[in-house]
């Protein structure tokens, strides 16, 4: 039988849960109304020493909800955040959905320019800030310059515990932005409304999420993700933990503008009655001392931050024993970075996948049980995995073969806002037993172990021809990654008059270490194929990163003129 279709996991399957479930519909406002009638005085969120209960954020998700009705908004409309994380991010997130609209998430790091463009591209009408000067400014200046009607404007000072509120009151200190007397820009606190008008929501049908790709090939498209979409892979992710419904403290680093976070930090943590110690950004001290605060049991991060963290003097010091796992997604994880920090602070790396157009996660290593070395595991329950051939997605791979990746599942997008050229092409259509599937294309080149566990060879676009040979910058950065000198790199394709391409590797190094870009470049060509071989290793301070943390290869090209 074809291993690139037979699903082998059915009968191998490593996770703490069957394969075979069920999740039947269900909203996101439904999700969090469960949660908090079980745990209604437990705290939510966890900011700066003050905790949020469930019951008083869903209160104010409510009051939030009312208050964007009375504003006019209605079901269907869009209302985006441009917030870091905040103990606001819940009330807005959930209050948006209460009111039947569907949220578009913004990252903190856009310029006004980016953030413009997107308003203008979902149609957003309001925009959920924060008054720091990171954001507010950029807001503003979008509301005077687009479509976009209205600017509700959180409070730093009024997330804070009393001692820190007041000195933000008093002296500011460069943390807030006045914030301008525009009828058109309102407090939150004005913004809150009573009790909520009742919408009628269908968790198959109606959206709750336009989740904006990194834009990794031309201009980012807006993944619609339905309330089911993103309540099940919620539960999905919270099935296969063995350890569900016990203390639950999250680390909230990771930003919740991402899916990766909006997924396991967010909604996946509510679900299953946690906490979420929240920090508005990754800085390696802060979130070390984070760890000794709070006593977190899970950490979600990408390959960056566990190397920021390793390279931190305060690491050494820092007690993991409370933390259960450490989840890495959204980049692939360097093996040596895994060993390293496992070694250093006793603590399992979990390798997973997944992408915006499934909900953030579609497969992962088992929480318990085999870790594989370089693969993203098996796929979570009621997932199904095939892989196409790499020319031609009509048909599959042979075989035994590497071919494209691609899923079908409960967290699989319905499309992209008004983008139906690129949905079209987003998909693989098969005939099914139920009729018709439409497969989601991931665009990454994989393989399947007999018994299920994946391995991900490279990004099809990615992959540099050398005299006709491809060659996938991830198996060159693997080795590269193995010298004791090198931090972070990056392989790209650089134009070459006689090979078409060639790859050429960019690094930083470890702080402690010292190494030459052609010492570096003559340790690896000897242990790589003939085609896999660098033209140079250029040395750096630092890469190119995305607003989530990982390397960022599409900056590094249009940075250094890539092929």
């Amino acid at each position: 039988m074809d291993v690139n279709t037979a699903e082998p996991w059915r009968e191998h399957y490593a996770h703490a849960s069957a394969w075979d479930q069920h999740f039947p519909p269900l909203s996101l406002v439904e999700m969090f109304a469960a949660s908090v009638a079980a745990y209604p005085d437990r705290p939510l969120v966890e900011f700066e020493g003050r905790q949020f209960s469930y019951a008083a954020l869903f209160a104010e998700s409510r009051r939030f909800a009312a208050g964007l009705q009375a504003r006019g908004v209605t079901k269907g409309e869009r209302v985006g955040l441009f917030l870091p994380n905040v103990p606001g991010y819940v009330s807005a997130y959930y209050g948006a959905l209460m009111a039947g609209a569907t949220v578009v998430n913004f990252s903190p790091l856009y310029t006004a320019e980016e953030l413009e463009a997107q308003v203008v591209d979902s149609g957003a009408r309001l925009l959920v800030t924060l008054d720091v000067p990171a954001l507010l400014p950029t807001a503003v200046e979008v509301l005077r310059g687009s479509p976009l009607e209205q600017l509700v404007v959180i409070r730093l000072a009024d997330l804070l515990p009393p001692l820190k509120r007041l000195a933000v009151k008093l002296f500011g200190g460069g943390q807030v932005s006045p914030v301008p007397r525009d009828a058109d820009i309102c407090s939150w606190r004005d913004c809150l409304g009573g009790e909520p008008a009742p919408v009628a929501v269908d968790p198959e049908r109606d959206l709750a999420l336009l989740q904006y790709t990194g834009g990794t090939t031309g201009t980012p498209k807006g993944a619609m993700l339905t309330h089911q979409n993103l309540a099940a892979n919620a539960r999905q992710v919270r099935a296969i933990d063995p350890d569900a419904g016990q203390r639950d403290m999250v680390l909230g680093v990771l930003p919740l503008f991402h899916v990766f976070a909006n997924t396991c930090v967010l909604n996946r943590t509510l679900l299953n009655g946690g906490c979420i110690a929240m920090l508005p950004r990754f800085v390696a001290k802060q979130t070390l001392a984070k760890v000794g605060q709070v006593r977190p049991t899970a950490l979600f991060a990408v390959p960056t931050m566990l190397q920021a963290l390793l390279d931190h003097p305060d690491f050494a010091r820092t007690d993991f024993s409370s933390i259960r796992e450490v989840i890495s997604g959204g980049a692939p994880l360097p093996q040596p970075v895994k060993e390293r920090f496992e070694s250093a602070s006793g603590v399992k790396v979990i390798e997973g996948y997944g992408l915006t157009e499934g909900s953030g996660v579609i497969t992962t290593n088992p929480l318990r049980g085999e870790n594989r070395a370089g693969t993203i595991g098996q796929p979570l329950p009621a997932t199904r995995l095939r892989l196409l051939d790499k020319e031609d997605a009509t048909r599959d791979a042979a075989p035994g073969e590497p071919g494209e990746l691609a899923v079908l599942g409960p967290q699989v997008m319905q499309g992209y806002w008004n983008r139906p050229d690129a949905e079209a092409a987003a998909f693989a259509v098969r005939e099914g037993a139920e009729g018709t599937e439409r497969w989601l294309r991931t665009g990454d080149i994989a393989l399947f172990d007999p018994d299920g566990y994946v391995r991900i060879v490279d990004r099809s676009k990615d992959m540099i021809a050398v005299s006709g040979f491809k060659v996938f910058p991830s198996q060159v950065e693997a080795v590269l990654l193995q010298n004791p000198a090198v931090s972070e790199c990056l392989v790209i394709g650089m134009a070459d008059a006689y090979h078409g391409e060639v790859p050429r590797a960019f690094v930083t190094l470890r702080h402690d270490a010292q190494a030459s870009g052609d010492e570096l470049k003559d340790w690896l060509n000897a242990r790589i194929g003939k085609h896999e071989r660098v033209d140079a290793v250029v040395i750096r301070d630092s890469l190119p990163k995305t607003a989530i943390g990982k390397l960022d290869r599409k900056a590094l090209r249009a940075e250094v003129g890539g092929a």
